[in-house]
């Protein structure tokens, strides 16, 4: 099992900056104020830890904040669809212009994986804390048995 779609935002240029390291640094540690006006979407991807459990494979997304009924979990063919989606409750502070700064993220949240081997009519979802948990059964793949072969 594998993500299909994964955004590279990295578009640095290959060339020279002895600035970089800096940036790089002031980036990760203050964030980048202005990524949502030139395009990049870091905050339009949520994270996710995907574990072997021998039968099957558990999923953690990480969705803190979010109301279980915006959480919305679809398959078409072979491609499980995780979205999710939150609404801004300060809407009409912002039109009266009372927000001063506003750090917390709105809108439409999207993942897709590949679950060509999982088994998708026992797939389980469990949502708690922030926290939505997946668990994603193998299908029952039998190795056939083993025959010797006749040289022609």
């Amino acid at each position: 099992m594998f993500e299909l779609t994964r955004r590279n935002n990295n578009h640095q240029v290959n060339t020279y900056n002895p600035f970089r390291e800096i940036e790089d640094f002031e980036r990760s540690f203050f964030g980048d104020p202005f990524s949502n006006f030139f395009g990049l979407q870091d905050l339009a991807e949520f994270k996710t830890d995907v574990t072997d459990e021998g039968d099957h494979y558990l999923l953690e997304a990480d969705l803190p904040g979010f109301d279980k009924k915006d959480i919305h979990l679809s398959l078409s063919g072979d491609t499980l669809t995780v979205q999710a989606e939150r609404h801004s409750k300060n809407e009409e502070k912002d039109k009266k212009g009372q927000v001063v700064r506003m750090e917390r993220s709105y809108g439409s949240y999207s993942r897709k994986f590949n679950v060509a081997q999982i088994d998708t009519d026992h797939i389980k979802a469990a949502y708690e804390d922030g926290v939505l948990k997946l668990t994603l059964p193998k299908r029952n793949t039998e190795l056939p048995e083993s025959r010797v072969l006749e040289i022609e």
